[in-house]
């Protein structure tokens, strides 16, 4: 085992979950990796690791309550203590909720958006508080601050995990545990090709890039910031406009930019 400290990301083989990790190996922390495919959590694995990070890899459907008690299970047989949990595995889906979206990928986005976040919490933050705390950063979205039309399952799942956040940071006051809740806006992954929006104005603008985004939440967790957006743009979307409209003209305004062929008008 090494001495240097030990983070636990979620959802890190590609994206804002790897350009985390790749942020925290630089910070002295080795890393858990867990991702869903094989094969490109190997990939990301090399990438950490040429960061100075020890990486050790867990493969896990996030969405099935088995695989996460499985991880919670083999995490602990091997041995780790964590000193970080970044739980940031999530998918969205785009269209429209009536005659668009199959119930069977929207009920596969809560597993994974919802459910998750409430079991990897219940089983690893209780080992954390025992040994004296730690930090825990939940990726969650500026969508979570307003209904957002043609992704009406993927905002609300991102609202349920802002307030469970903002309870459970509450909860564990004086526990130990530093927790941050970060709200990337539109940023330039493969998020929202696979959540069927690249014609969407929104999905074919991304002008935010994972790593600015990982820098941004690395100094807000590690300064105790409550919350931290991905850039500029989402925290005025999120902390003006969504504060100062409905919810009636939030929905309206997002449905202009979330709107099927809305990138092609």
């Amino acid at each position: 085992m090494s001495n240097q400290k030990t983070a636990l990301i979620t959802g890190a083989s590609n994206g804002i979950g790897l350009a985390l990790a790749k942020v925290f190996a630089r910070n002295g922390y080795d890393i858990i990796a867990v991702a869903r495919n094989e094969e490109k959590l190997a990939q990301a694995s090399r990438e950490m690791s040429q960061e100075g990070a020890k990486v050790h890899t867990f493969s896990a459907d996030l969405s099935r309550y088995e695989e996460v008690e499985a991880l919670h299970d083999k995490v602990r047989e091997a041995g780790f203590e964590l000193d970080a949990l970044v739980i940031n595995a999530g998918q969205g889906l785009g269209g429209r909720f009536i005659g668009g979206t199959e119930l069977a990928k929207e009920l596969q986005l809560i597993r994974l958006n919802v459910d998750s976040y409430v079991h990897l919490s219940k089983l690893f933050l209780p080992d954390m508080i025992n040994r004296g705390g730690g930090h825990v950063l939940m990726t969650s979205s500026v969508s979570g601050t307003a209904p957002i039309p043609f992704e009406a399952v993927y905002g609300a799942s991102k609202a349920f995990v802002n307030s469970f956040f903002w309870a459970i940071r509450n909860e564990t006051k004086g526990s130990g545990l530093n927790m941050t809740l970060l709200m990337p806006g539109a940023t330039e992954t493969n998020f929202f090709k696979n959540a069927g929006q690249t014609d969407t104005t929104v999905g074919a603008s991304q002008p935010t890039q994972p790593e600015e985004v990982a820098e941004r939440a690395w100094y807000a967790l590690m300064s105790g910031h409550e919350y931290v957006y991905g850039d500029d743009a989402a925290e005025h979307e999120g902390d003006v406009l969504n504060r100062l409209q409905s919810e009636s003209q939030k929905a309206q305004r997002h449905r202009i930019i979330s709107e099927p062929g809305s990138a092609n008008k």
